[in-house]
């Protein structure tokens, strides 16, 4: 069975209301936890994931079949061209989202009891969902992005899972498998990592992830592979997350890192709930997130992680103060739910609300809206212009029922940006930007009268809307790199 070490501080807790209490009997009532599954038998090697392991010389172009029968195409033209528009790197997991009276207890015991009994009766495979930065790359796929994804996935049932969604929705894979010595490791070192994404009647969740040792989970993983560079050195984003962590160690993020960096890759980093423990955790970790802090090309915060790095409750200061920090910063971006998002580069300042929807489940917005944040980047769309399209991708997704296959499709976007419908609240704005008289302010704005007032400038979200939705009706005729 799958085992879980499961601590207080553990990074792949979170999201847990103060008032969860005692461990409930559920898993006999739960209609959901119906199929015991033991692990599946697979041989014990670093080789075992079954995505695609790049290879040179360049101009290759080639089928690969996995171990698992699963076939991969990868379309190499030339190393010198950028042939992927995003690549991930690292957070490659299968959720297993569950209906549950009640979310995992607060005290570590309790917890730790709660996930070894939901573990030792796997659900069916109709509850199994692609997971992690999956999400930014089917998003990304999906308005017409050529997406890649880098990271470790398991020779075992739930791999196979994983590796077919991401053939199905024409995303790549790239192995990290090394040749190294495995005799004496565990195979759970080895198999895909799972989410426990746990949904209680209030539809509040909670994401459980198995945690194998206080090392990372892929610790096996000590260099970045040829394939790796290739993949790094033909995307022009590289998307890397708190997550990471997680998985990979803090020397190899940074080497993942200072490589893109090296060949003219830019890197969206986005910390989420891990920023904080990663500010406080060992002198590696702490070195590693200041440098993906100074050393990214975009960062992409919630107003609450913004100011957990900063010490500054004010979502606009805080991102100019991120931006001021970095080295090779050029937008910084914080998401403040319902109530929008901004944009904050070294000469300008970009809002815009979000979209008014009816939300089913947030679970993959944030993970949405990067992927829209990266077509913006890619096209060099107008600032305001990216602003929205990430805000109708994000609330499109909130607009169904978890990620994976069910973030946002390219239809159920346009339909949104066609009906236009934002969620002003203009006194909470006004006191937003009420001390930045001397800035240039970009608002997105329904109603536009005169277009600007001294410093604020009022851009009409009828204007972005025409130049928005030329440039989606066509994505589905972009061409992408063939899984």
């Amino acid at each position: 069975m799958h085992q879980f070490t499961i601590s207080l501080h553990s990074p792949f807790l979170h999201s847990f209301p103060s008032h969860a209490h005692s461990l409930l009997s559920i898993f006999p009532s739960n209609p959901r936890l119906i199929l015991p599954i033991s692990s599946p038998n697979r041989p014990h090697s670093p080789f075992a994931c079954a995505g695609i392991q790049l290879s040179l010389p360049c101009h290759y172009s080639t089928s690969l079949s996995s171990p698992n029968g699963v076939l991969h195409n990868w379309k190499l033209r030339s190393l010198g061209l950028k042939n992927i528009d995003v690549a991930t790197l690292g957070n490659l997991c299968v959720d297993i989202v569950l209906s549950v009276p009640e979310l995992p207890p607060r005290l570590p015991e309790a917890r730790k009891a709660y996930m070894e009994q939901l573990s030792a009766s796997p659900p069916d495979k109709q509850y199994w969902e692609a997971g992690g930065n999956c999400n930014v790359a089917i998003a990304a796929s999906r308005l017409g992005l050529s997406c890649a994804t880098i990271g470790h996935v398991g020779n075992e049932i739930y791999g196979n899972f994983l590796l077919d969604v991401l053939r199905d929705e024409k995303i790549s894979v790239v192995g990290m498998s090394e040749d190294i010595d495995v005799t004496d490791s565990s195979s759970i070192s080895y198999e895909t990592l799972l989410c426990w994404v746990l949904v209680d009647p209030l539809q509040r969740h909670g994401f459980c992830r198995a945690d194998f040792s206080d090392e990372p989970a892929f610790s096996w993983v000590s260099k970045l592979s040829t394939e790796v560079k290739t993949a790094i050195k033909q995307s022009k984003v590289l998307f890397c997350n708190g997550y990471g962590f997680d998985e990979l160690s803090p020397s190899l993020m940074v080497s993942a890192l200072d490589y893109a960096v090296e060949v003219g890759t830019s890197v969206f980093f986005d910390p989420g709930p891990r920023g904080r423990s990663l500010s406080t955790g060992t002198p590696e970790e702490q070195k590693a997130l200041h440098h993906f802090l100074k050393m990214s090309d975009v960062l992409l915060l919630t107003s609450d992680e913004a100011e957990s790095l900063t010490g500054i409750e004010d979502p606009l200061l805080a991102g100019q103060k991120l931006l001021m920090s970095g080295i090779r910063t050029k937008w910084v971006i914080v998401k403040m739910g319902s109530k929008g998002s901004i944009l904050v580069t070294v000469s300008s300042i970009s809002c815009a609300p979000a979209f008014k929807v009816d939300v089913i489940d947030t679970v993959g917005c944030g993970d949405s809206f990067v992927a829209a944040i990266a077509y913006g980047f890619i096209h060099n769309l107008p600032l305001v212009n990216t602003l929205a399209i990430a805000n109708a991708v994000g609330a499109a997704t909130a607009m169904g029922c978890g990620a994976g296959r069910n973030v946002a499709t390219l239809e159920k976007v346009i339909e949104l940006i066609r009906a236009s419908n934002l969620n002003e609240d203009d006194e909470f704005w006004n006191e937003l930007v009420k001390n930045l008289d001397s800035q240039e302010i970009t608002f997105l704005s329904k109603m536009v009268i005169n277009g600007s007032n001294n410093h604020l400038n009022r851009i009409a979200l009828q204007k972005v809307v025409s130049d928005l939705l030329p440039k989606l009706e066509s994505a589905p005729l972009e061409g992408k790199v063939a899984s």
